[in-house]
């Protein structure tokens, strides 16, 4: 009996183990380097400052990196050890525009474009959707939406192809939350499922994408509200613009002619009247500015993290980066450095599981 409890704790201690044995890295640019590499919550370096071009990882481990040389890109783990791949040559979505990002791993695939055809490589460098479609999007919550021979399809993790069937459509963005909106050639917007199938029809003149169950969408009118799954409104269209609802808050950005309040599902008004500039609220968290320095607003608009930092990025995985001294670092969600800062360079800390 006491070998068994003994067996028992030692499994329960390995189970523990591996569920806390998580790793977050950050790309950092040191002090005074021209190239990048990956530091921890710390500020450790964990993979050494080699790179030109490097991106975030991936909660699968991997992280594309751009050889500006040879021109191609690769994935290294977080040893920094390359991932050996049966493909050379190909591409990945670059995205354009401010605040655009590359696309990487997720769902255990990667979009890569081999020629002029677009396939998606497994974690284990393999491609294991072949390269036949002319668009692809990355995967997201499962599923995928792709085109081929002028036809939209929904794609899941497996290659598995079910087509669209949106009277009129032109365009499909990504699937967020399992839904995608697509366009048609009156320029009116709408809802797909992963099932293919129109869930919101085409009504809107824009819309954004879904996130804590809710997405943001202008009428005829060009007012903006926000709507569920069905496509009712939850919240009326009376803004003049609007921004994605953060989970965590409860809380969305809307602006109310030239003045941006937070607004929550029920629709009740937050205004700010203690900050100068606000943005939208990450983890419960949002950046704002007052004066000439920068801290966190919490969701009942009150200071969280005084303002008392040059520079933040969003929350992240429960971090924000923040510059002090010309100097960037980490802070925890109660403005305390974990990362004291010493970095010219520094994205947010992405969760590697």
């Amino acid at each position: 009996m006491k070998k068994e409890i003994f067996l028992s704790l030692i499994f329960s201690v390995l189970i523990s183990f591996s569920v806390t044995a998580q790793t977050l890295l950050s790309q950092v640019k040191p002090a005074g380097s021209k190239t990048w590499g990956y530091a921890n919550s710390k500020g450790e370096l964990i993979i050494p400052a080699k790179y030109e071009k490097c991106y975030k990882f991936s909660s699968e481990g991997l992280a594309p990196i751009y050889d500006v040389e040879k021109k191609q890109f690769y994935f290294i783990n977080p040893k920094g050890e390359t991932l050996p791949v049966e493909i050379s040559n190909f591409r990945l979505i670059e995205g354009f525009g401010f605040g655009a990002e590359l696309v990487g791993y997720s769902d255990g695939l990667v979009p890569v474009k081999i020629g002029e055809k677009w396939g998606y490589l497994n974690t284990q460098g393999k491609l294991s959707i072949p390269a036949k479609y002319e668009r692809v999007t990355e995967f997201n919550n499962g599923y995928a939406n792709v085109s081929a021979d002028g036809k939209f399809l929904v794609l899941d993790t497996k290659g598995t192809e079910t087509p669209v069937d949106a009277p009129g459509l032109v365009e499909l963005k990504p699937f967020s939350e399992k839904y995608a909106a697509f366009r048609t050639a009156d320029k009116k917007l709408g809802f797909i499922g992963v099932d293919g199938k129109v869930a919101v029809p085409a009504q809107f003149e824009s819309v954004g994408y879904f996130s804590g169950g809710l997405a943001w969408a202008k009428d005829q009118s060009k007012k903006l509200g926000f709507i569920n799954s069905k496509g009712e409104w939850v919240i009326k269209p009376l803004y003049t613009a609007g921004k994605e609802f953060d989970p965590i808050s409860g809380l969305a950005m809307a602006k109310e002619g030239e003045v941006w309040v937070y607004v929550s599902k029920t629709g009740e008004v937050l205004r700010v009247t203690d900050a100068d500039k606000y943005n939208s609220f990450s983890e419960g968290f949002a950046e704002a500015r007052k004066v000439e320095k920068v801290g966190f607003l919490g969701p009942k608009g009150q200071w969280a993290i005084a303002p008392q930092f040059e520079d933040v990025r969003a929350f992240k995985n429960g971090f924000a980066a923040a510059k002090s001294n010309g100097k960037w670092g980490f802070i925890n969600t109660k403005g305390e450095w974990t990362a004291q800062p010493q970095f010219d360079g520094i994205k947010d800390l992405e969760l590697i599981k």
